[in-house]
């Protein structure tokens, strides 16, 4: 059963609090941190999975209670006489959402240069995984599917 059941495991960790969890459990199996190599652990040693109900989930708490900080931080903005400290959060946003369209717009349409390209490339995957899935996050929180994922995480390791 576990065999069938962990590339649903590695998928379910790989939402966004996927690095926390793999961490956590990578510590808890004695493992390297990586997806591959939890799911390898729990297909090769099932019983291990009991390890994986001890993890502590304070370390999610944390994570959770951060976010809930910063928009709680937002409100405390929104309430200033300061035209600045009201929109701070919206200018910055906008830059960087201007310069990851200006930077979206140059990589596929301009021509980059072979030595280049590696560069490039991991620039725009940073653009794209950290900046702007970090503006949706705070805007528009954790997507359903995402607390899909991790209810039903929660529920494999119980």
């Amino acid at each position: 059963m576990l065999k069938s059941a962990a590339p649903a495991l590695a998928t379910i960790v790989a939402g966004p609090v996927g690095g926390m969890a793999v961490k956590a459990m990578a510590e808890k199996l004695g493992v390297e941190d990586t997806v591959e190599a939890v799911t390898a652990h729990l297909q090769t040693n099932p019983q291990d999975v009991e390890k994986l109900r001890q993890i502590d989930l304070e370390e999610f708490k944390v994570e959770v209670e951060d976010r809930k900080s910063a928009r709680e931080m937002q409100i405390a903005a929104l309430q200033q006489d300061s035209w600045f400290a009201k929109n701070f959060l919206y200018v910055f946003t906008s830059v960087w959402s201007l310069f990851a369209m200006i930077y979206f717009s140059w990589v596929t349409f301009g021509t980059i240069p072979e030595s280049g390209i590696r560069m490039a490339d991991t620039i725009l995957g940073v653009l794209i995984g950290t900046v702007l899935t970090g503006f949706f996050n705070f805007y528009f929180g954790s997507s359903k599917g995402s607390k899909d994922k991790n209810d039903a995480l929660m529920k494999a390791m119980k």
